[in-house]
């Protein structure tokens, strides 16, 4: 298949393009760089052997921009990455992240169908579950509150595309439903690359590290977790981006509307992350207790069984995997790429 692959240059965008590659698929990237760097396509590029990654410097946002990669390319299928993603910065703006999320996948979709690519794989998140109701938690579990208008937003654009097939058969949508992606890949030339203050624990971890931050801030130690602080479902980033490869195959089924957790369905603390970092790696990892974050839940971690029973899917790498992958991309870029 030929796939736009909206986001590309992101953390994740980035590593699935090389999941595509090894499958034997084609990728166009549409991205603006707003939050990511043209550095790691050309990093991607190297790692799987071609010239260059086919890219268009584009907004999704921009109509026209969007018309012109689809005249120029054949697509069988988008997957949709592109989006503002800090959820601290979501509560201080919220009309930019829904002008720009929802907004700018109403126009990437009206576009996709005029050009009769009718096959979507979506980089939802496990934000839409809310305090969710059931741990751990399946596909099953009601959609509930968001806490910010990023989930807000990954929550919209779910309904959105759930009432347009719906409303059209010929459309194939697949929700993936993330959890808490971390690590890199193993050649430590692409990884996360957040800027300012990290949103995310693993790379405030390695910052930490790598001596560009004093201490790692550890938001809460009294919830009815093992240790007290907050229990989430990471997961290995190259396992995540293969997941989307998987996701194409079920477009190849027609599936109509697929929703899929992706997670390992094991719950690891904020404490248990650092623990594993320091021994695997060798390198302390200074830490203080601080209060409790508002909006954040103890324990948040699925069962990715349909994943597997349907996909054929599921999650191999281990959490030592995880510290061992995320430390080596840092320690060999203490700056991330290159400006």
């Amino acid at each position: 298949m030929n796939i736009l692959v909206t986001g590309g240059a992101g953390f994740i965008g980035s590593h699935t393009l090389i999941e595509l590659y090894k499958a034997g698929h084609t990728a166009v990237v549409a991205d603006n760089f707003s939050n990511s760097n043209p550095e790691s396509l050309r990093r991607v590029a190297g790692i799987i052997g071609i010239p260059e990654v086919p890219f268009s410097h584009v907004d999704i946002r921009d109509r026209e921009g969007l018309e012109k990669i689809f005249a120029a390319h054949r697509f069988d299928a988008c997957i949709h990455f592109a989006g503002l993603k800090a959820v601290g910065e979501s509560v201080e703006k919220p009309w930019e992240y829904y002008e720009n999320n929802i907004g700018g996948t109403l126009t990437l979709l009206d576009v996709m169908r005029r050009h009769g690519c009718k096959n979507i794989i979506f980089s939802s998140s496990a934000t839409v579950y809310g305090d969710p109701a059931e741990i751990p938690i399946t596909e099953r579990c009601p959609k509930g509150r968001c806490t910010n208008p990023y989930g807000w937003t990954k929550s919209m654009i779910e309904q959105v595309l759930t009432d347009l097939q719906k409303a059209d058969a010929e459309w194939n949508v697949i929700l993936l439903r993330y959890f808490n992606p971390v690590g890199a890949h193993p050649s430590g030339r692409i990884g996360e690359n957040p800027g300012g203050i990290p949103n995310n624990l693993m790379p405030y971890i390695t910052q930490v590290a790598v001596g560009k931050r004093k201490e790692l801030g550890v938001f809460g130690n009294d919830y009815p977790t093992p240790d007290g602080t907050g229990v989430r479902d990471y997961i290995h980033v190259c396992d995540l981006a293969a997941g989307h490869v998987a996701a194409l195959q079920a477009i190849g089924r027609r599936c109509g509307v697929g929703v899929y957790n992706m997670g390992t369905g094991h719950g690891y603390s904020v404490l248990d992350m650092v623990k594993a970092f320091v021994r695997v790696n060798g390198v302390d990892v200074p830490y203080s207790i601080k209060p409790r974050r508002a909006g954040d839940i103890a324990t948040c971690y699925c069962n990715p069984t349909k994943a597997k029973a349907e996909l054929g899917w599921e999650a191999r790498r281990s959490i030592d995997d995880m510290v061992r992958d995320s430390w080596n991309w840092q320690r060999h870029n203490p700056d991330g790429y290159p400006e």
